[in-house]
């Protein structure tokens, strides 16, 4: 992962042609392994794009307790 924002968002930054679903698993497996629940995946191709994802599970919610 790239960066984490204030402890709340994760963001892997891109600079690829387009943006793929390769791409947004990196993501999901990032918020799977952390606590955080929100993360966005940043293109800066040669279109701009971006992809946010929301991952959230009892398992995270129980082991911040």
């Amino acid at each position: 992962m790239d960066l984490v924002v204030e402890n709340k968002v994760i963001l892997e930054l891109k600079a690829q042609p387009k943006l793929t679903e390769a791409h947004e698993a990196q993501l999901l497996h990032y918020l799977r392994a952390t606590n955080l629940e929100v993360g966005m995946v940043l293109n800066f191709g040669p279109e701009p794009k971006f992809c946010r994802k929301v991952f959230t599970n009892d398992k995270k919610k129980l082991s911040r307790s």
